[in-house]
């Protein structure tokens, strides 16, 4: 059993909350109110309740990973499934211009709910807590900033997704949230945000005894994320109009701040037995056999498994596309092809034996088989036939080859003989957290505010101490056969800001493959239409599926508000543009 927080979804405490359609009618009711509650011991357990709250992840409603909404999005990966229909809602997102603001209950409008469900227990809790007097509660203030960094987080989520957020806080009454609009300025909002993080950063100690419990080191972490993001200034159309000088310092400041390490193994990351390692800064923690009637496991992947294997359940989603395999071929000094990785593809071909064998001559980036299931290699670190199993990757596996191609998922599965396994019906859950924030983002959320103030020499031995452990993650079984093919180096000193920016961009792509932060960082960068339209051009002649597929500058950066919620405020909130 894990060592932090237990979080499930049994607490007594729970009896307080409902739920409705709608975030704004979502409020503490039932058994107790604010007045009765006003103890330092239910205080407790309130608090605990907001952190069950940022992790309350469904497959219809994800609010940890992001492959729906950063990775599918992306030229990272394909829906996959069952054909286009199979979950259409996410063949829309896919397409680009098929996305609606009335898409039912499904995905982010239930993604929607779930993050203001959060932060109106974050909420509930500090109204609460904010009435006990400090001499009863020595734990006051650093539950305040618990509870504050836990509601910033929820409201960073939504930020990224749909931009035009409301922001609530425990200040306003029922009357003043049914008053509030979503009309903040960019910049307003990042700050209201910021002074979130920012209590929880001067009031947290540098680390809590109960892991899992947000700490300074998160806050700061958190702090240097969103000055990234901030620092990337827009106007109403989401167009890149400037670099803020001074929100990138703050971003090394913050970065400075960290205290923390990279595992010694890049597959560490992704496997069962290392949560809370050295690179985990912030995570949604799940656990299983902890004593409830069903464990506290996340299913937010659970339509990803491989499909017609026999070992795992269903339903092949979450596909690595043509694009990102190619991404990881080298050169003969083991660097990126940064210009020219995608003029030949790889692993096109399969053998008799459900194979696919890599082109001779060409070496890769050993992280390819911590992030890509493919055919005649490996899966999770397995390369033998056990009571698992066969575990080598084979044709056969993907679920409909003739839309989606065959390499599969790999970072969010786990072996199937795994003890943090729960099974309904086909759809698997694991205990395994999901990271929001690792050791490896700062150094490169560093190395790009570095680059971008012209320090980009320095920038240099950030984006190669990330390389450097890549190249060292070779150990565990990821090669059934073929002995050498990794060839991974590290960067010279960079010599122009072009170049390293480039480099940076590229190394973010690699080291975070199929997580989920790639389609952000392509917004915050201002060049999503660029490069999705690029991809798009290119993988539409190996994908049918995608043929009509084309991304809209000005619109297609953020999901549209969800439509119910417009109605439900009589068109109070303003919608993005273009919906």
């Amino acid at each position: 059993m894990k060592k932090y927080i237990k979080i499930t979804y049994f607490l007594s405490i729970l009896l307080l909350i409902s739920c409705s359609e709608d975030f704004l009618d979502y409020e503490p009711e039932g058994v107790l109110s604010s007045d009765n509650v006003a103890t330092a011991e239910n205080a407790e357990s309130l608090v605990v309740a907001a952190y069950a709250g940022i992790a309350n992840d469904e497959m219809i409603g994800p609010v940890t990973h992001q492959w729906v909404y950063g990775s599918v999005r992306s030229d990272d990966a394909y829906k996959g499934g069952g054909g286009r229909g199979d979950v259409d809602v996410v063949d829309h997102y896919e397409q680009y211009n098929l996305t609606k603001a009335d898409d039912g209950d499904w995905m982010t409008p239930r993604t929607w709910t779930n993050h203001y469900k959060a932060i109106s227990r974050a909420n509930f809790a500090l109204s609460v807590i904010n009435e006990i007097p400090d001499a009863e509660y020595a734990d006051k203030t650093t539950r305040q900033a618990e509870l504050r960094f836990l509601r910033a987080h929820s409201h960073f989520m939504l930020k990224l997704l749909f931009k035009k957020i409301p922001y609530i806080t425990e200040e306003l009454t029922q009357e003043q949230i049914l008053e509030t609009s979503n009309d903040l300025s960019n910049e307003e909002l990042w700050n209201v945000i910021a002074d979130d993080f920012l209590f929880a950063y001067n009031n947290l100690p540098q680390s809590q005894d109960q892991v899992g419990r947000a700490d300074r080191n998160a806050a700061a972490a958190y702090l240097a994320k969103l000055r990234l993001y901030q620092a990337y200034e827009q106007n109403d159309n989401h167009q890149v109009t400037s670099i803020n000088t001074a929100r990138l310092q703050e971003v090394i400041d913050y970065a400075n701040e960290v205290t923390s390490s990279l595992e010694a193994d890049y597959g560490n990351n992704y496997m069962d037995g290392f949560d809370n390692g050295s690179e985990s800064i912030w995570a949604a923690q799940f656990s299983i056999n902890d004593g409830t009637e069903v464990s506290r496991v996340s299913y937010v992947t659970g339509l990803n498994s491989p499909h017609g294997t026999g070992l795992y359940g269903c339903c092949g989603f979450h596909l690595a596309s043509q694009n990102m395999v190619n991404a990881f071929k080298t050169n003969a000094e083991g660097l990126p092809l940064l210009d020219t990785f995608n003029n030949e593809d790889i692993y096109t071909t399969i053998d008799g034996n459900g194979h696919s064998p890599l082109t001779a001559g060409i070496t890769l980036d050993p992280r390819i088989d911590h992030t890509v299931g493919i055919p005649g290699r490996p899966f999770k670190y397995r390369n033998t036939v056990n009571e698992a199993g066969d575990m080598i990757y084979n044709f056969s596996w993907a679920r409909d080859p003739g839309v989606y191609g065959y390499f599969g998922n790999m970072k969010e599965q786990q072996a199937p003989d795994c003890g943090c396994y729960v099974k309904e019906g086909p759809f698997v859950g694991t205990s395994k957290n999901v990271d929001f924030i690792r050791y490896a983002d700062l150094l490169l959320f560093k190395a790009e505010a570095m680059i971008q103030l012209d320090q980009y020499g320095p920038a240099t031995d950030l984006i190669n101490e990330v390389r450097l452990r890549a190249a060292a993650s070779t150990s565990m079984p990821m090669d059934a056969g073929a002995t050498d093919i990794y060839n991974i180096g590290t960067y010279p000193t960079f010599t122009s800001k072009e170049y390293a920016l480039k480099a940076l961009k590229f190394e973010r792509r690699l080291e975070f493959g199929m997580e989920g932060p790639r389609f952000f960082d392509l917004v915050r960068w201002g060049e999503a239409e660029e490069v999705l339209n690029g991809y798009l051009a290119v993988e539409k002649t190996k994908r049918d599926f995608l043929a009509n597929a084309q991304f809209t500058s000005g619109r297609d950066e953020y999901y549209p508000i969800p439509q119910r919620e417009i109605d439900f405020t009589g068109g109070l909130y303003i919608q993005n543009p273009g919906y």
